[in-house]
């Protein structure tokens, strides 16, 4: 027996659609003039309202710095009364701690004055490991680096 015949694929009856190749044009929702009037419009707008938030930016700075220059006097007093309360607080400590330890006076080296050639009512700066000595080690390490920074 033989193998039937394989049938060739053929176009169906009365042929294929036609292929549609004409151009269509995409449909038009504005015309030029329009959208270069839309786009003036929304620059217009755009730059009124960036001038509108650039005035009040700069009324808001000028306020801020105001109030910067009105409250820095009194953050440098307050930072100026904290130093002398600590220089206070470490001069206490030192006076408890060596209250037993006979000929210590509190400010001087067994009674020999630091600084001799200054007067006795002359503040003189500690450095940084003699203000903070009777500190929390926590607290020097954190100052530390914020001083490195600044």
């Amino acid at each position: 027996m033989s193998a039937p015949a394989k049938l060739q694929d053929m176009p169906p009856r009365g042929g294929y659609q036609s292929i549609p190749f004409a151009r269509v044009p995409a449909k038009k929702y504005f015309k030029g003039w329009q959208l270069i009037a839309a786009y003036a419009g929304f620059t217009t707008v755009g730059l009124s309202l960036y001038y509108l938030n650039c005035r009040e930016n700069h009324r808001n700075e000028v306020e801020m710095r105001g109030a910067r220059n009105v409250i820095y006097a009194l953050l440098l007093a307050e930072r100026d009364r904290e130093y002398l309360k600590q220089l206070r607080r470490n001069r206490d400590e030192e006076a408890a701690l060596m209250k037993d330890v006979k000929g210590w006076e509190v400010g001087t080296w067994y009674g020999e004055p630091v600084f001799k050639t200054l007067p006795k009512d002359k503040l003189v700066d500690p450095t940084f490991e003699e203000f903070y000595v009777h500190s929390a080690s926590k607290d020097r390490a954190n100052r530390k680096n914020v001083k490195m920074w600044a």
